[in-house]
């Protein structure tokens, strides 16, 4: 027998560690390949763990709510096969891009300095993430040392931080916080959050913890409010075309490829064709910057069962056929809605686009995800009396109508791109082609 450590895998570009949230298995329990063994939690998305061999879990050395690293161990498997050091050597080698060098750990191990006169002991160990937060939020060291610790060996989670930042906000920690931003000269923000008071609670009154998911959205939904000025066009758009066409050609699709043809890839086709109008809604800001993008990945925001919400993206849309976008958008949702994303699926979009007419509603003012600069959400589609022109004068007619909402960063989108992007989806749409071919 032999024993083969079972190593936290790569999870994209910029993830270096995850949280334990579950084993799946318990020491002493026998596992086949390609079986899920422990789930486990970025800042980016949940996901499952599989083992690449069979065995016996003999040590489980990352528990529940521990912190791993890319590349470190998480469990030891004993599985069939002579040589103690063996298996372990061939993880290593099979994967070396999963383990980070010395440098780039010793880099992530770095504690945070606040500021260049503070002296600092090195014995308060910052994950990255944990780090991330503390520079947005002008946390310093002082106040760090402060945090209780609920990590392994008392380092400071992302959930501690969290819980900290939401109960920050009394005079004694902002006194405290002040001479140390001084120090850096860390400007101050121009939208500013005002300490939440305390909520009174009567009989009968359910108190419930938000989830780690929840703390993320949360967090991200107020940064997105607070770095972009918002701006939302409205357009209603006659989609008579684009029900006929789908009508027409759904139940062939379905057959042919074994997929649901949705409306979403009919929408995110125009919102394509509009980015190619107008490229520089394809943008972010870094600075005094604008950072044009070159691909076009389109966002897809996508409601869970548990009620919280994920943004898988559809990568390099504008290469992708009426066919392959269905594809790719039902399986990101399929994926999403099972917790089988992996953390890349949810990286890179330039774009976002939220179905808010998936549960009924005619609008809403979506909020702008960062670093992108807009954001569309569409409408339910419903069926009204509208005039149209015709060559023996206007007429009334039922028709399928649906309202879109356009919300974008008025740093770096005026009024006039903003509303001439949103009115190219609005024309694509409205004059869909009944003979497109998928």
């Amino acid at each position: 027998m032999a024993e083969y450590k079972l190593l936290l895998p790569s999870m994209g570009e910029g993830v270096m560690e995850a949280t334990i949230i579950t084993w799946l298995f318990n020491e002493g329990d026998t596992v086949k390949e390609e079986d899920s063994v422990v789930e486990i939690a970025t800042d980016k998305v949940d996901s499952d763990v599989p083992t690449p061999v069979s065995g016996k879990i003999v040590k489980i050395l990352k528990q529940k709510d521990e912190v791993a690293k890319v590349g470190e161990a998480i469990a030891i498997l004993e599985i069939e096969g002579e040589g103690g050091n063996t298996a372990s050597e061939e993880v290593k080698t099979e994967t070396p891009a999963a383990t980070p060098d010395a440098e780039t750990l010793k880099t992530i191990e770095q504690p945070l300095q606040v500021a260049a006169s503070t002296e600092f002991s090195g014995d308060l160990y910052l994950s990255p993430l944990v780090k991330s937060i503390a520079q947005q939020e002008n946390i310093s060291e002082a106040e760090l040392k402060t945090i209780k610790g609920s990590g392994l060996e008392g380092r400071i989670t992302k959930e501690d931080i969290l819980t900290y930042v939401a109960n920050r906000g009394s005079r004694s920690a902002v006194q405290q916080a002040a001479p140390v931003q001084q120090a850096v000269s860390v400007p101050q923000p121009v939208a500013t959050s005002t300490p939440a008071s305390t909520i009174s609670t009567g009989a009968g009154d359910e108190i419930i913890p938000m989830d780690r998911m929840r703390k993320i959205i949360a967090e991200n939904m107020v940064k997105a409010k607070q770095i972009a000025p918002h701006v939302t066009s409205f357009i209603e758009t006659d989609v008579t075309n684009v029900v006929k066409w789908r009508n027409k050609n759904k139940t062939a699709f379905e057959k042919r490829e074994g997929e649901k043809l949705t409306f979403m890839p009919i929408f995110v086709r125009a919102v394509v064709k509009a980015i190619q109008d107008f490229p520089m809604i394809n943008v972010s800001v870094n600075g005094d910057n604008i950072i044009k993008k070159k691909n076009i990945n389109i966002g897809m925001a996508t409601a869970l069962p548990d009620g919280n919400l994920i943004v898988p993206v559809i990568k390099n849309a504008d290469q992708l056929s009426l066919s392959g976008l269905a594809k790719a958008i039902n399986d990101l949702a399929y994926r999403a809605r099972n917790k089988k994303l992996r953390p890349e699926d949810t990286q890179g979009a330039t774009y976002t686009i939220s179905n808010v007419g998936s549960f009924g509603n005619l609008m809403g003012t979506p909020i702008i995800p960062q670093p992108q600069v807009a954001i569309l959400a569409i409408g339910a589609i419903v069926k009204k009396p509208a005039v149209l022109e015709t060559p023996d004068g206007d007429v009334i007619a039922i028709r399928n109508l649906m309202f879109m909402s356009h919300s974008y960063d008025h740093r770096v989108v005026d009024g006039s791109l903003g509303g001439m992007m949103l009115k190219h989806v609005h024309d694509y749409l409205e004059n869909w082609d009944l003979n497109t071919e998928i």
